[in-house]
């Protein structure tokens, strides 16, 4: 869960070496026992009212607030532990099952006559953003990937599309840098003031607006960001550890450092792409785990809590079981848009190799277009790319949907409706 601003190995599970060292840390964390997984420790921090509200707040309540330390989460090294043992026969054997499902999808979805890898890419930061109740339709989604007016929503959404994007070309294992990267791409258009930068000042989550006091969880002090960061990348760049497990558990310890002032959870779930990539899971296109988490948004946040209780089991049985509901629900969609992709043979009157059959296939990864967008996709004059939506526009795959002269619009409605509904599919909650 995403924190808003306050005012203060591998798939054959085999050994591929030992671990580079790793310099002794900065801040102490709490020792775990060999075969157990440790669950957080907390530390008094003293609390001090963010200079912006001195004068605003009543001085007595100042006074009682910063008398009264409050507790922030200290993180365990993870580095050398070994997940495997802290989890259960049942947690291994349905991780071993979504990661069949996960590496057979990624097949099949290359393999498909639609851009389907950008199709997914899309659904996963739609359900990415809506797990933090930003929510935009696909036509919205679209128009903001424009770079239209479509509400701040879809713009956000939008932006969690590219900071996927960039994600997923990141090559080898998570980094400090590739995470504040991903971070930057996300919110530089939302809030370029801390874009790219880890946090120095108090997050949580839960009620409290003023001060940490009675929150649900509070995240580490910013002093310890790097320190935890630099062990998390280590525990991602381990390549005897299942990559599912891995994805997981790296999400997890993700979440609970909170490294960032905002988009945390958007950041976290896009670095699962990542690891999935490296580990070799997915080649071609993205699995929607985030649709899969929709389901049941109360039992992954639950999940979290017993991660930071010293369990990791739930956290990775919670994305084995989102995965495999993922994987149903985008089968579901690849075949729709595969039948839609065999209607419009039928009803486009243009050659193979045209410029109308070239953005008709386009119109899968980007289902809304204007004439600036299709005449730069297909490298043509401008009446070339009215030549192209014309052609479309007769065969009925194509309808204008918004009349401005100065911006005309026009949008595959055959494709919006089938990825909405997808984004109603996943929403449906888990009985």
């Amino acid at each position: 869960m995403e924190q808003p601003r306050q005012p203060a190995g591998r798939p054959d599970g085999g050994q591929y070496g030992a671990l580079p060292p790793r310099p002794e840390a900065d801040l102490d964390f709490r020792a775990a026992a060999p075969a157990a997984w440790p669950a957080l420790t907390f530390e008094d921090v003293d609390w001090r009212l963010s200079p912006e509200l001195e004068g605003v707040v009543p001085a007595y309540q100042v006074a009682r607030l910063e008398a009264r330390p409050y507790q922030s989460a200290v993180p365990a090294r993870i580095a050398d532990l070994d997940p495997l043992v802290a989890l259960p026969a049942t947690s291994i054997e349905a991780v071993s099952a979504a990661a069949v499902e996960i590496s057979a999808f990624d097949r099949e979805a290359s393999a498909l006559p639609v851009p389907m890898p950008t199709v997914l890419l899309r659904t996963e930061s739609a359900s990415s953003s809506q797990i933090e109740h930003l929510t935009a339709n696909s036509r919205n989604l679209a128009v903001a990937a424009l770079g239209e007016t479509a509400g701040q929503n879809a713009e956000l959404v939008a932006d969690n599309a590219s900071a996927m994007t960039r994600a997923l070309d990141s090559d080898g294992p998570v980094t400090r840098d590739q995470i504040l990267e991903i971070h930057r791409v996300l919110m530089e258009r939302s809030d370029p003031d801390i874009a790219g930068q880890f946090r120095r000042e108090p997050v949580w989550i839960g009620s409290p607006n003023l001060s940490p006091h009675g929150a649900d969880f509070i995240a580490p002090r910013w002093e310890r960001i790097d320190v935890c960061v630099d062990d998390l990348a280590a525990f991602a760049a381990r390549t005897d550890v299942n990559g599912l497990v891995q994805a997981a558990i790296v999400h997890a310890q993700f979440e609970t450092i909170h490294p960032f002032a905002d988009g945390n959870g958007r950041t976290g779930r896009a670095i699962v792409h990542t690891l999935l990539r490296d580990a070799g899971y997915t080649q071609h296109a993205t699995v929607p785990i985030s649709s899969g988490l929709l389901g049941d948004v109360d039992g992954y946040f639950r999940a979290l809590s017993a991660y930071r209780d010293g369990d990791p089991a739930p956290i990775v049985d919670t994305f084995a079981a989102s995965t495999l509901r993922a994987v149903a629900n985008g089968r579901t969609l690849a075949a729709q848009t595969s039948s839609i992709h065999e209607q419009w043979k039928a009803r486009i009157k243009a050659r193979s190799d045209s410029g109308a059959w070239r953005l008709a296939d386009h119109l899968f990864a980007q289902p809304v277009v204007n004439s600036t967008h299709v005449a730069r996709f297909l490298g043509s004059s401008p009446q070339g790319a009215f030549n192209a939506i014309n052609t479309l526009v007769e065969a009925g795959v194509l309808t204008q949907s918004s009349r401005d002269r100065r911006n005309q619009l026009w949008q595959a409605k055959d494709v919006l409706d089938v990825m909405d509904e997808f984004a109603a599919r996943a929403q449906r909650r888990v009985r």
